[in-house]
């Protein structure tokens, strides 16, 4: 998730813990809520020693722990943290930590909370990293108790840390719900995996397998409180390099197009995608998208044309507009 959106959860469930009455704890849990993230300045040395890649050692219980034991002995040392328990200062540091490592783990985006005694990981697959709704809702609930803090009542303020607590804690238990009836309508129908998109309540039932050769990919949106099952779609592309010659159907403009796409876009080719090719004068229209996007009509990928006679293709990645019928003319 968002860095901003991990020091607001951490400040709310230090919040809940520890009550208005102990701010040096809450502000101790929302700093080591926000600071795993601070592995993005180790990034020269990720690439000799993995362990301090991105979702690395920090985002470990190891992490988090030596994290707060250094935390506990400085923060009465800095401004705006009185001398008190350190003892407490320490619970606060790593209960806040930990709760980064549970919202990145309930992301699409698993981390290895055992490093460095082992790589296991740890995903539950329940919402995007990255997710506009979320984000929007962190920025107005930072704005809101920042704004009431010192300008209305205490009572005011706690009330509304409360309601900002209590929608957060709906928000994952909406999320933690949804994921659970996807996976169970996921093996009903065969699928072998779940992926969640931009709206809380519309996932990706997947089955995808690929090879140094070939991608293939079968899925269907599944929508929570559906009253039946919508369409599966359903693609196999070959990987081949783009070159010139006829391109004579629609299975050809995916296969020829299909490398070039994911040269194009770093993350399209690190999330789930799909593509589709439409007839259009002398052209076909290509369209690779994440599978993952759901909200705003839009998604984010890559589109252009490829020549019927010429096999010229011409792509360009960015957001775009799904098609209604989400790629009517794409192979089975």
């Amino acid at each position: 998730m968002d860095l901003f959106t991990h020091v607001l959860f951490a400040y709310l469930l230090s919040f809940v813990i520890w009550g208005p009455g102990a701010p040096q704890y809450i502000a101790a849990g929302a700093l080591a809520g926000g600071l795993p993230d601070a592995d993005a300045l180790l990034f020269p040395l990720s690439r000799r020693f993995p362990l301090f890649r991105h979702h690395g050692i920090t985002h470990s219980l190891v992490g988090v722990t030596v994290v707060a034991a250094v935390g506990c002995v400085l923060l009465p040392y800095l401004p705006y943290f009185p001398r008190a328990s350190p003892l407490l200062y320490f619970v606060a540091m790593e209960i806040g930590g930990l709760s980064h490592v549970f919202l990145d783990g309930f992301t699409h985006f698993a981390v290895h909370p055992l490093l460095p005694a082992s790589w296991r990981s740890f995903r539950l697959d329940a919402d995007v990293a990255i997710n506009g709704i979320l984000l929007a809702l962190t920025s107005f609930s930072l704005l809101l108790l920042g704004l009431e803090r010192g300008t209305v009542p205490f009572s005011l303020w706690v009330e509304t840390a409360w309601i900002v607590a209590a929608v957060y804690a709906a928000y994952l238990a909406i999320r933690g719900f949804a994921r659970w009836r996807a996976g169970v309508a996921a093996r009903r129908e065969g699928y072998t995996g779940v992926a969640p998109t931009t709206l809380p309540w519309t996932w990706a039932l997947l089955d995808r397998q690929e090879t140094p050769d070939r991608y293939s990919i079968r899925y269907r949106r599944f929508r929570f409180g559906e009253p039946g099952p919508s369409p599966s779609r359903q693609m196999t592309v070959a990987k081949i390099a783009p070159h010139p010659g006829p391109v004579r159907s629609v299975q050809e403009a995916l296969d020829r197009s299909y490398l070039a796409a994911m040269e194009k876009s770093r993350w399209l080719r690190l999330r789930t995608h799909f593509g589709e090719a439409v007839p259009r004068d002398r052209v076909f229209d290509v369209r690779w998208y994440m599978v993952e996007s759901a909200g705003g009509g839009r998604t984010l990928g890559v589109h252009g044309t490829i020549d019927r006679d010429s096999g010229e293709l011409h792509l360009r990645s960015g957001f775009f507009r799904r098609p209604p019928s989400e790629g009517v003319a794409s192979p089975p």
